[in-house]
């Protein structure tokens, strides 16, 4: 039988559209005067019940419910909007409340699909704690299992069977604040100071230069960790990580609330992360990426699956996603170095001649910009080093890794059975240093975040592209076979069970 929506999402519903139009009642009333007033109030009224009416009938005719191979919705008022969506293509269930919504004891709960733009379903709102059960029971049909009618039962298993992987610490919250600052922000402007300062404040002296600059860089500094470990409480407090069956658990915010599942079956690539300043401190992150949009407001497909633990802990816990062992990096060659060096030394130039041509057609009073921007030149054998040093890539037995970034260095690791496609990418200035790279996109590949061996030997690129798709082939056929003993184990249990069953009524009929 098809269910409804929680009644309190009336209100809540209404409420957040006429907040959309607020704005339009406070110019109004400014603008019109106390003579209008009385005008004014009765527009407002008369959008007060349209509105009203509207999400009535919206809720009265939204239905959805649980069949035996899909979830169907039916919603719309004027015009009546069918979906089906089959259990087996749902990625994610994500539930999430914030502080009203908490209030009226309601939540919102979306379902994701594989290869989607955006979220499929949506329902808005149900009571905490039908969305609570319903997640519960669309992941128990998304991974095959029949669907339990005794609710207390199903939930009290689910939590037998729960197993704590990872909560974050006060001190980790605070530590993801710091670590979380964007520092080339910071670097950006630590350089653009010495040159704007002149040409705002006039011919100032350059003692004053040097005793303002500081002082304003160190504020800037304070306001940016400020709002990074505001943001860091908000969306990661109570961070809480479980595994129930073949599903990740998680639960975090502050502000807003967000729970919800992520099927292993669906992981497509496991990623850690860590920027310069984590990896000084000792600490990473996890991500994981599924097919598809998550709903929790991550991008893309990208999940937190530990927004911050100590590098130890954060390994271990990948681990538990993605059995990869530890992976032996083979870095590009070191021609790749000499290319990275001579890339940022034009980039320099190039800055360098943009900088002195808008000093002299402005005609600002800048103290030498050229002299100033030519000392980076002083950095780019280190940034081509660094460059260099944190590229990387490594085959295993069941996995591709590959590394990548110096500010924040990402760590992919993708099981093979999860490569769509391999490419082997060389552009003109690859060639001539006869380099290579290969990327490896999976489903949950986003550009830049598809994992690839950069800048590799060109000859020792087909190889790996070669050695790639012959893993990959190898392990797709080991799945079928798997799959199919699965199948052919189940079709047994459920002979198996008919033959019971019909041997129990041959029983009760004798």
């Amino acid at each position: 039988m098809p269910s409804k929506l929680a009644p309190l999402s009336v209100p809540y519903r209404v409420a957040v559209s006429l907040s959309r139009f607020a704005w339009l009642l406070v110019v109004g009333t400014v603008s019109a005067g106390r003579g209008r007033l009385p005008l004014l109030a009765g527009l407002f009224g008369l959008a007060l019940l349209a509105t009203l009416a509207y999400q009535v009938a919206y809720v009265r005719r939204f239905e959805y419910e649980l069949t035996d191979d899909t979830v169907d919705v039916e919603s719309g008022v004027l015009s009546r909007r069918s979906r089906e969506v089959p259990y087996h293509r749902i990625q994610n269930v994500d539930v999430s409340r914030n502080v009203v919504q908490r209030g009226l004891g309601i939540a919102e709960l979306a379902i994701e699909t594989a290869g989607g733009g955006q979220t499929e379903v949506t329902l808005r709102y149900l009571d905490a704690d039908t969305a609570s059960e319903l997640r519960t029971s669309l992941s128990r049909r998304k991974r095959g299992e029949r669907g339990a009618d005794d609710r207390s039962e199903e939930s009290g298993t689910a939590e037998r069977s729960r197993e704590s992987l990872f909560s974050i610490t006060t001190r980790e919250l605070l530590v993801l604040g710091v670590v979380g600052l964007d520092l080339r922000l910071l670097s950006f402007i630590a350089v653009a100071l010495p040159v704007v300062l002149p040409s705002v404040s006039g011919a100032t002296p350059l003692f004053d230069l040097f005793r303002v600059a500081p002082l304003l860089l160190a504020g800037l500094a304070g306001v940016a960790l400020a709002v990074s470990m505001g943001q860091a409480v908000v969306s990661y407090y109570g961070f809480r990580l479980s595994r129930v069956s073949d599903e990740l658990s998680y639960r975090r915010g502050l502000g807003r609330e967000y729970s919800g599942t992520i099927p292993l079956d669906k992981v497509q690539s496991v990623v850690l992360t860590e920027n310069v300043l984590a990896r000084r401190l000792g600490y990473a992150s996890v991500s994981i990426e599924t097919a598809g949009y998550a709903p929790s407001g991550d991008a893309g497909g990208s999940q937190s699956a530990v927004p911050l633990a100590d590098r130890e802990n954060a390994y271990r816990l990948a681990r538990e996603v993605e059995s990869f062992g530890t992976p032996s990096f083979e870095r590009p060659p070191k021609r790749a170095r000499t290319r990275y060096a001579i890339r940022y030394g034009l980039g320099v130039l190039f800055l360098t001649g943009v900088a002195t041509a808008v000093v002299r057609v402005a005609d600002l009073a800048v103290p030498v910009p050229a002299a100033t921007l030519l000392a980076a030149l002083v950095l780019v054998p280190v940034a081509a080093h660094l460059r260099w040093k944190n590229l990387g890539y490594a085959v295993g037995d069941d996995h591709f890794v590959a590394r990548a970034g110096f500010w924040s260095r990402r760590t992919q690791v993708v099981p093979f059975y999860r490569i769509q496609t391999l490419a082997q990418q060389a552009t003109v200035f690859q060639r001539r240093r006869d380099l290579a790279t290969i990327a490896a996109d999976t489903a949950g590949g986003h550009g830049w975040t598809t994992p690839r061996a950069v800048d590799i030997d060109a000859e020792t690129a087909t190889t790996l592209r070669e050695t790639l798709d012959t893993r990959l082939q190898r392990a797709l056929r080991d799945r079928r076979g798997d799959r199919n003993g699965r199948d052919e184990r189940d079709d047994s249990k459920a002979g198996t069970s008919r033959d019971e069953q019909a041997t129990r009524d041959e029983r009760a009929g004798g």
